[in-house]
């Protein structure tokens, strides 16, 4: 359950109108829910708390610094996949030995600032990752803590680039391959290996492919501590799907009932990675329209949040709920079903300002009659979306807002041209005059 509802025809992220936080802070404006957030933390803790799961937020879900606090403020881990993800959850208050450090391009560099931080543990993906890992552990004379990730080979159904579980994907290895690597591991003395790894993709909406990865992790941890190793991590990766369109993911709850049942099989302690889950029905794109135009038979409503604020729907053709901040009279707020027909609406393409004919974020979407500075909320936007932003036809990136009932935090200021200017080193001079 998420804490945006509308109240008298007008959308209220916890007890803050959004329009008054339009006014106030701009558009686009990213709008959270620190409510949903630990709503959703706890229930994750609640749902697998049966097997004592260490709960370890993927930050590049939302790498927002304030949201990083409020998690580890409530007793969350962390998954990061680059040295600047581990340095946000240091600066936030997480503590690196609850940090998983996952990812398939870790570089030395990398490797060495997690040894020293004291990592929980490496997801190791390739033969060639093992062996970076343990160079960079032997020559800083340590020994580094790893977990094989390993393709069950199960499909997940979601979207091919969020797939992750299948044999051909670029993320960990088939099973015979893990096994090999496994047994090269025993000769390494610069590494151990406590657990295993198996992350099948994201958005996954069903409990079967969670039951079937889970499975052949009983099989496969059994197998390598049959080899000698100490495996005392089952981590199952995340992927829990949400609800973009209102109702087609299951409750955590019923992920947890088929997934508990093989984690006491293993005898391993429970690690997860769960991002989306967390934070993205917790968060809002607030845009307002700048523009409305008729080409032929298409309906394009111009707004000022684009395919730089928000790369989902041209990247993955993605589903975002949208509706206007302010509600006409006579019109559901919001409606059951956003891809019906709607009495009093037409369809649209909501489109923004970047030259690009993919800068949209919906195609054909019933809204009612909107005029210039009316304001429209893109749903579901919390998980993959300011954390994607550029600055793709030189637009500042969007402020971000943190609401926790009637208190409002700017947990991230909107940017300046001169925020965007600053890297650049190049000193222009005048030319020289002619004589």
């Amino acid at each position: 359950m998420d804490h945006f509802r509308y109240h008298d025809n007008q959308l209220f992220c916890e007890d803050i109108p959004v329009a008054e936080l339009a006014e106030k802070f701009g558009t686009p404006l990213y709008v959270y829910s620190a409510t949903t957030i630990l709503d959703q933390l706890k229930a994750l803790q609640t749902a697998f708390a049966e097997v004592e799961p260490l709960i370890c937020y993927s930050v590049k879900a939302n790498s927002n610094l304030g949201i990083l606090k409020l998690l580890a403020e409530h007793g969350s881990a962390f998954d990061v996949v680059s040295g600047g993800e581990l340095h946000r959850v240091v600066v936030a208050g997480g503590k690196a030995n609850q940090t998983v450090f996952a990812g398939v391009g870790k570089t030395d560099q990398e490797i060495s600032e997690a040894l020293h931080a004291g990592v929980l543990m490496f997801n190791v993906e390739s033969e060639a990752e093992l062996d970076a890992v343990a160079r960079v552990a032997a020559k800083e004379g340590k020994v580094a803590p790893i977990a094989l990730r390993v393709n069950p080979d199960v499909d997940p159904k979601t979207h091919r680039y969020i797939s992750t579980g299948k044999k051909e994907s670029k993320f960990g290895m088939d099973i015979d391959r893990s096994l090999k690597l496994a047994e090269r591991v025993k000769s390494i003395g610069s590494v151990t290996m406590i657990g295993m790894h198996m992350h099948i993709g994201s958005q996954i909406t069903t409990v079967e492919p969670h039951a079937g990865a889970a499975a052949k992790a009983v099989e496969i941890i059994a197998q390598l501590r049959a080899m000698g190793h100490p495996i005392s991590w089952y981590n199952m990766g995340g992927g829990f799907g949400i609800n973009y369109k209102g109702h087609e993911a299951k409750a955590i709850a019923e992920f947890a009932s088929v997934v508990v049942p093989y984690v006491k099989a293993t005898g391993c302690r429970l690690a997860m990675e769960p991002g989306r889950v967390v934070v993205g029905n917790a968060g809002i794109l607030v845009s307002r329209v700048l523009y409305t135009k008729q080409s032929g038979e298409k309906r394009f409503l111009i707004q000022d949040a684009a395919m730089n604020d928000l790369i989902r729907p041209a990247l993955y053709e993605s589903f975002h709920r949208i509706w206007p901040v302010v509600v006409p009279p006579g019109l559901p707020a919001p409606p059951d079903d956003y891809e019906a027909a709607i009495p009093g609406t037409a369809p649209w393409d909501v489109v923004g300002p970047i030259c690009e004919s993919g800068d949209f974020l919906a195609k054909d979407r019933s809204l009612p009659p909107l005029d210039r500075g009316d304001l429209l909320a893109v749903f579901s936007a919390g998980a993959y979306g300011m954390v994607m932003a550029s600055n793709y036809n030189t637009r500042p990136r969007a402020a971000e807002i943190l609401v926790s009932g009637r208190e409002v935090h700017v947990v991230r200021r909107r940017e300046t041209y001169d925020d965007l200017l600053g890297p650049e080193l190049v000193a222009l001079e005048p030319a020289p005059a002619s004589h």
